[in-house]
């Protein structure tokens, strides 16, 4: 069995960057093996060390631990002489934010059967999402369950085909048919996408079931812990909070516990609808119940930063094109404790990643000529909140964004055990495929389909908000 270290890994990262916007043709192979020769695993460590220290308190995106990341990170672009790619010539791109908090003893969730009101219990049956819209709504409705909830007419798949959501509050499962191809699967898993279809489909509110193999991965407890933290939205230059939509006037998350309630007298039994699902073709149907939903919210604002810089390419015409690099620089910051410890550092994700990205920079700059086009690297800000930090750039990107021609966005660098294989996230989608190929080869290493399609982890990333535009 062959195996290789993990700084194999690292010098991966970088010779698929550099082959990627060299081209093959154009890519001496002297200057790379220099370049690489640059990469220095004890720099790497000390990037992660100290990203990922108490003193930054988890790098949580509007915090000062995080401003503390950011300016380091900055100073490092500083000290390779890159162009300030941000605000007005900077390195920071300001991120707006509404920052919501559920009070989730002020809001709630009840069941109507038969005239009988069945409130279930916040923590044990459900988690609820906060409204940026709004303080306090409430909404009253009969539910219908709508399978995964998805409309994919490309591949000749409905949810909502036999059943009407008009004026009603869907139920749905988290995660896509199994039957789709992975990336199709994880892109048709996005809450994103989902709630612009029930929205599209008339429904006011949207209730989410974990299948047995969701909460496997997840376990409630953590979800429960997570769902305590503030959550954010960017905001556009009117103050409008971004994928907020009005006509949804009530979200939660159900635990098994709620979804049993929530099936009482259903059709189809809660047990059959998952074994369905599992094969990919779930029933859908209207369910005897209504619900009655209260949300109340707390609203405040802050900002957090993207950390941008930029290597000016050398060829006098396709350095008017950039290819982006990514990796987010926040991680989820201070929660309840887990034995005595309330600081989540972040080590792997994202620090190393970040890490990463510092290094392959500095092998660039050394480089006895730059790429012919643009590098833009940047340090993203609330990827664990939503993606929202690259979402932001990618709408609201500091140069032309039809100058974007590719993203390589590195997350989670695991040095855990000698690896032999690369997964790709989407390369067999884009021209960067035969690429990555190419550069694994030049490695060792074999590159192997998504081999967790259920984890969707195509759109877990920041690389999927650059796919989204």
């Amino acid at each position: 069995m062959r195996t290789c270290s993990a700084l194999l890994v690292v010098l991966f990262a970088g010779l698929f960057s550099l082959t990627a916007v060299a081209g093959s043709a154009a890519s001496p192979v002297p200057a790379i093996e220099q370049a690489l020769g640059q990469i220095r695993p004890e720099a790497i460590q000390a990037h992660i060390e100290f990203l990922a220290d108490d003193l930054l308190e988890g790098r949580a995106a509007g915090t000062r631990g995080y401003e503390l990341a950011a300016r380091y990170v900055a100073s490092q672009f500083a000290m390779l002489a890159l162009r300030g790619a941000g605000d007005n010539g900077t390195y920071f791109q300001t991120v707006p934010f509404r920052k919501a908090t559920l009070l989730a003893k002020e809001s709630s969730l009840t069941l109507m059967h038969n005239g009988q009101a069945q409130p279930l219990t916040y923590g044990r049956d459900y988690v609820m999402t906060p409204d940026f819209l709004r303080p306090a709504l409430s909404v009253r409705a009969p539910l219908v369950f709508v399978g995964f909830g998805v409309t994919a007419p490309e591949l000749h798949y409905d949810d909502y085909a036999r059943v009407h959501a008009r004026g009603k509050v869907v139920v749905l499962l988290r995660g896509a048919p199994s039957t789709f191809h992975s990336d199709h699967r994880a892109h048709y898993s996005s809450r994103r996408l989902k709630q612009q279809n029930a929205v599209a489909h008339g429904a006011v509110g949207m209730l989410s079931l974990m299948t047995p193999e969701s909460e496997r991965r997840i376990p409630w407890k953590r979800i429960l812990r997570r769902s305590k933290s503030a959550s954010l939205r960017w905001l556009d230059k009117g103050g409008t909070p971004s994928d907020s939509w009005a006509e949804l006037r009530g979200r939660a998350l159900l635990s098994r516990s709620g979804a049993e309630a929530v099936f009482t007298g259903a059709p189809t039994p809660l047990d059959q609808v998952f074994a369905a699902a599992k094969d990919g073709h779930p029933p859908a149907f209207d369910l005897p119940l209504e619900i009655s939903l209260r949300t109340v919210s707390q609203h405040a604002r802050t900002k957090s930063a993207n950390v941008a810089a930029i290597l000016p390419g050398s060829d006098p015409h396709l350095r008017a094109e950039y290819v982006v690099y990514t990796a987010h620089l926040d991680h989820i910051g201070i929660t309840e404790p887990v034995e005595g410890d309330a600081i989540n550092n972040g080590a792997y994700d994202n620090a190393s990643g970040v890490a990463t990205l510092l290094e392959i920079a500095r092998a660039f700059t050394r480089l006895p000529q730059p790429p012919r086009r643009s590098l833009l690297f940047l340090a993203v800000t609330a990827e664990e909140r939503g993606l929202l930090g690259s979402d932001y750039f990618a709408r609201h990107p500091t140069v032309p964004l039809s100058s974007l021609v590719a993203n390589v966005n590195l997350d989670m660098l695991l040095m855990l055990y000698p690896v032999q294989d690369i997964v790709a996230f989407g390369a067999e989608h884009s021209t960067l495929g035969p690429v990555v190929q190419k550069a694994a080869a030049r490695v060792g290493l074999e590159v192997t389909p998504d081999p967790m399609p259920e984890q969707s982890l195509f759109i877990r990333s920041d690389q999927y908000s650059f796919v989204r535009q």
